[in-house]
């Protein structure tokens, strides 16, 4: 039995080793193309590992562009937006945990039925109304449909509901708590795990946004990563060197997040009803 067992976990292995090859495939050929030049990319058939790894597409990006703005702008709009979003959804998970009000499931049903809507039906309606506010080519008005993620809620609701058991926050409130210090001093530490996994996926998703950046920013000082990659391809020609390059560059700051924050990942489905 035991030895079956271990020819099973073993063709799962290699099956998941193959699958994580194949999808860093991607990667690598991206890797590589950054720093090979304009005939090795013509070349046929195509080679993988350039003669030289030269650094003149990196040089290109920035002299094309200011891709140290855009970088800047990008940075900043996903580390306010994963901050913004992972305070929200625990203050909403936890309202949504630990609180009972009328229509309470009624109103978290309309929180997760936003989640299924994709934003191409909504995109025009926002941005209507970010042009009534005055927030069109701002900052503002570019980083505001970042502030919060109902899936977000939802992943914290549930974490709460399996990892801080209701006699505790009765403990905090028959010691004279207020609700807020009950959430900062008990909710709030406790939930630094789930916390940290939502905050990689909220700077992945703004990080990424190419969509809204397009439709909302004219100005090209307030341009995003995405949006400066874009002004590489033209109608006629695309230097892929030089996207790849740029795109490598935008990469970093994504890995940098997730190498530092990823074991909060598996703690956070560990201890959820997700798993």
């Amino acid at each position: 039995m035991d030895r079956k067992l271990g020819v099973v976990g073993t063709i799962k292995v290699i099956l998941l080793t193959i699958g994580a090859a194949v999808m860093l495939v991607p990667f690598f050929w991206m890797f590589t193309t950054a720093f090979k030049t304009q005939p090795e990319l013509n070349v046929w058939p195509p080679v993988f590992l350039p003669e030289r790894f030269h650094l003149d597409n990196f040089v290109a990006v920035f002299k094309a562009a200011p891709f140290h703005l855009y970088f800047t702008n990008s940075l900043l709009m996903a580390s306010i937006s994963a901050l913004c979003i992972v305070f929200t959804s625990a203050v909403a998970g936890y309202i949504f945990a630990k609180f009972e009000f009328y229509g309470k499931n009624v109103l978290f049903s309309l929180i997760l039925a936003t989640a299924i809507v994709p934003f191409e039906i909504y995109m025009i309606p926002l941005y209507l109304q970010m042009q009534t506010l005055g927030l069109v080519n701002t900052f503002l008005g570019l980083l505001m449909p970042y502030f919060v993620m109902s899936f977000g809620i939802f992943f914290m609701r549930q974490n709460i509901i399996q990892q801080i058991p209701d006699e505790i926050i009765e403990s905090g409130r028959v010691e004279g708590a207020s609700e807020w210090t009950i959430f900062l001093r008990i909710v709030f530490p406790l939930c630094i795990p789930p916390m940290s996994a939502l905050g990689i996926f909220a700077f992945i998703e703004a990080w990424n946004s190419f969509i809204w950046p397009l439709i909302v920013i004219n100005d090209k000082t307030l341009y995003t990563m995405e949006l400066g990659l874009a002004m590489f391809q033209s109608s006629f020609n695309i230097d892929l060197s030089v996207v790849s390059a740029g795109s490598l560059i935008s990469i970093v700051p994504v890995l940098i997040v997730f190498i530092f924050l990823r074991r909060y990942i598996l703690d956070s489905i560990s201890t959820t009803g997700l798993k």
